[in-house]
């Protein structure tokens, strides 16, 4: 703690206790706005880590089914198959905020043009590959979409608990300290105006016993 350098008068006094009570409300509004981002945080780490797991499951189950075609089919005709394919993807990235801070939010839709091909002569693996690297998609982006937003929660949980620590620990005890040296600076000057002014009473006094007719 640091007493800060201000004169003891009623004026820093009164300034003193004003910023005291906003530095006190700061901190609370702080706190809550850690407490908040950091639950927050929490579920954002919870759902990034279930959808990167569902996001290898799906690339590994695409993978398998196109290995399983291309043993069914050959890799010659699943390779003229995949060129057949006419998927548009359509991602939209917009924003949330959460206690002013931006997070994206990554929406991915696709518009098909179907049938790409015969289904006559064609493994069931090529359908089932085709709807777990869609799958595989959508969660790429939502896992993007989590781990983004984490990295932007995390960097402002850190300046947050950077602030919330500087009042806690530097700002209002020091304004404390100050007020309460101004405090007992005061009293002490009132007590010492309090005595003098009972020395100066008691002197006229005795100066009038002294000459009455004064």
């Amino acid at each position: 703690m640091a007493q800060l350098n201000l004169a003891p008068t009623k004026t820093n006094l009164i300034r003193l206790k004003n910023d005291l009570n906003f530095a006190r409300q700061g901190y609370e509004l702080l706190d809550q706005k850690r407490n908040i981002l950091i639950i927050e945080l929490m579920s954002l780490i919870d759902q990034a880590a279930d959808h990167q797991s569902r996001l290898e499951d799906a690339l590994a189950k695409a993978y398998h089914a196109l290995e399983e075609a291309a043993l069914d089919m050959g890799r010659l005709k699943v390779q003229y198959l995949t060129g057949a394919v006419h998927i548009k993807t359509d991602i939209t990235v917009r924003a949330r905020r959460v206690m002013g801070i931006s997070l994206p939010v990554i929406e991915t839709e696709f518009e098909e043009h179907a049938p790409y091909f015969s289904p006559l002569g064609t493994s069931f693996w090529i359908d089932s590959s085709l709807y777990f690297f869609k799958e595989a998609l959508k969660l790429l982006g939502k896992t993007s979409e989590l781990k983004i937003s984490i990295m932007r929660l995390a960097n402002e949980v850190k300046k947050t608990i950077r602030k919330v620590n500087a009042l806690e620990k530097i700002a209002i005890p020091d304004l404390q300290e100050t007020l309460h040296y101004i405090q007992s600076r005061l009293e002490e000057n009132e007590r010492d105006m309090f005595v003098l002014m009972k020395m100066v009473k008691v002197n006229l006094e005795k100066k009038k016993a002294k000459n009455p007719g004064e």
